[in-house]
């Protein structure tokens, strides 16, 4: 039985009415234009920032194609969307599924979740050439999603580092950190990396030696360093903390907010300011001070105050 899609039409081609970036900058309702200060102070810290931090001179200017991997293009709505790692950005990709599957998907909670990581389910815009990347990065309006980078951070141990079924990372990631930040370690934990402490993982991600090496895997990049907000101009910022609002906002601007809602869940397992709180109770302050260093950006330009647990010198 074909189940009618609500979308019909109206998702795949909605040509010929506003895009979304000329309703956000020149909102036609009033509820929308309300959020649409909101949105600008956020710009505004962005920019700030990345001028402050003078990181664009620094910083080499041209972007490659690997530095666009994480944008998602929906050509339909004319949006990108950057994906940030443990900030709802499965739920995105559901929905990100649904905006581009011209019909093929309509409800995203349907789609199941490894299915959402497939990345031949979304197109990038490192796919395109020059000239259509430079025309979309113009013309369609950009999004991403923030998290207070602790939090994400903590967030993202728990899921890589303390659950079982997540062998492939105990085996990319914990043997080695095991071997390089662990005395007198265990031939099975050495085999397995399958118990790293968040001690253990501070240090590992501090280290000099782990930055010379490789680029920080996707889950514990900073934001800065994923979707290069000093280098594109982000339309708008979503927040974890708001995550709801944000979304819906961003589907309302798209046109699509009549039938489609962003997918709200309570997740009792979520990681909390409280939890995060608690998992630096026992880094050492010369260790909490080198961590904020490397997330300081992500700090500043998403207006995260420092956390009132660490102890700073």
């Amino acid at each position: 039985v074909m189940r009618r899609n609500p979308f019909g039409m109206d998702i795949c081609c909605r040509k010929g009415s506003r895009s979304p970036l000329q309703e956000l900058y020149n909102p036609t309702q009033v509820s929308l234009s309300n959020t649409a200060i909101l949105h600008q102070i956020r710009r505004d810290q962005v920019t700030d920032t990345c001028r402050a931090n003078s990181v664009s001179s620094r910083k080499r200017r041209v972007l490659t194609p690997n530095d666009l991997k994480h944008l998602v293009v929906d050509e339909d709505h004319e949006m990108i969307y950057c994906y940030v790692p443990k900030v709802a950005c499965t739920n995105w990709k559901r929905v990100m599924m649904v905006l581009t599957g011209r019909g093929k998907y309509s409800d995203p909670m349907e789609i199941p979740a490894n299915e959402a990581h497939v990345s031949s389910n979304l197109k990038t815009l490192n796919q395109y050439s020059i000239p259509e990347i430079n025309h979309r990065l113009k013309n369609y309006m950009k999004f991403l999603f923030v998290r207070e980078p602790f939090e994400r951070l903590v967030s993202a141990y728990r899921n890589k580092f303390t659950q079982k079924y997540n062998t492939s990372f105990h085996k990319r990631y914990g043997t080695k950190i095991v071997r390089r930040q662990r005395k007198n370690a265990t031939q099975e934990a050495l085999r397995k990396g399958d118990d790293v402490k968040f001690e253990e993982f501070v240090a590992y991600l501090i280290d000099p030696h782990t930055q010379r090496e490789e680029p920080f895997n996707e889950h514990w990049q900073t934001v800065y360093s994923l979707c290069h907000p000093c280098h594109i101009h982000y339309d708008l910022i979503g927040k974890y903390e708001t995550l709801e609002e944000d979304s819906n906002y961003i589907l309302q601007l798209a046109g699509v907010g009549n039938y489609l809602k962003f997918p709200t869940y309570a997740k009792s397992t979520r990681t909390t300011d409280e939890m995060t709180t608690e998992f630096f109770q026992n880094i050492s302050s010369e260790h909490q001070m080198q961590l904020y260093e490397v997330y300081k950006l992500d700090f500043l330009m998403f207006n995260y105050s420092v956390p009132s647990y660490l102890k700073l010198e």
